[in-house]
């Protein structure tokens, strides 16, 4: 068993070190702590086969390659999948989707002001579909790292949206639901961050 942690160990080494990338880095991209990513290239943790899979994904290699020990003389080709998510520029992407986003909630105003209608409701009704296509491109150009703000927008969001829809009766009770769906927001992200640490501690 220690073998196949110390041939594991000295795999994910060459690969973060021939990749440029530091122990925070890769932990980062992995939603684990530097700390685990040390343990593990210090041959005293195993990461588990999903975290080993995902560690393949992003140099570009098998699982196969991470398991074996190999000749020092062989080459490999690192190609670095998940490094087009750092060449790509996500923050583009996601303005370029609040743009779109508003430009159609802009198109559907001025199509009801044309009918006679004024309304300005649809600029609030945009702000979940925001949220959640945020919260989408940030999962996955940005490993979740800002989720728990964005969700916690996106109850907001939720919240003046049933407000407006109900605008006509004054319903300002709703806001009150804001408080303990917030706190589950925060309570649930703690939950996950604390098996991050259960998992980083094994």
């Amino acid at each position: 068993m220690k073998e196949i942690e110390t041939t594991i160990a000295s795999n994910i080494i060459e690969l973060r070190t021939r990749a440029g990338m530091t122990q925070l880095e890769l932990a980062e991209k992995l939603n684990y702590s530097d700390k685990s990513v040390s343990k593990w290239e210090r041959a005293e943790a195993l990461p588990d086969v999903i975290v080993l899979r995902n560690i393949a994904d992003i140099f570009g290699v098998t699982l196969d390659y991470i398991a074996r020990p190999h000749d020092p003389s062989e080459k490999i080709s690192i190609s670095l999948i998940d490094s087009v998510k750092t060449t790509i520029p996500y923050k583009i992407i996601m303005g370029i989707t609040a743009v779109g986003i508003y430009t159609i909630a802009t198109i559907l105003f001025v199509i009801f002001w044309l009918r006679g209608l004024i309304y300005w409701q649809v600029f609030v009704y945009a702000l979940p579909v925001l949220m959640i296509s945020l919260l989408v491109l940030n999962s996955i150009w940005h490993d979740g790292k800002y989720n728990f703000v964005i969700v916690s927008l996106l109850v907001l969001s939720i919240v003046c949206t049933l407000y407006v829809i109900f605008l006509k009766h004054n319903w300002w009770q709703l806001f009150l639901i804001e408080i303990p769906a917030e706190a589950l927001v925060v309570l649930s992200f703690r939950l996950f961050h604390e098996n991050h640490k259960t998992d980083d501690n094994n």
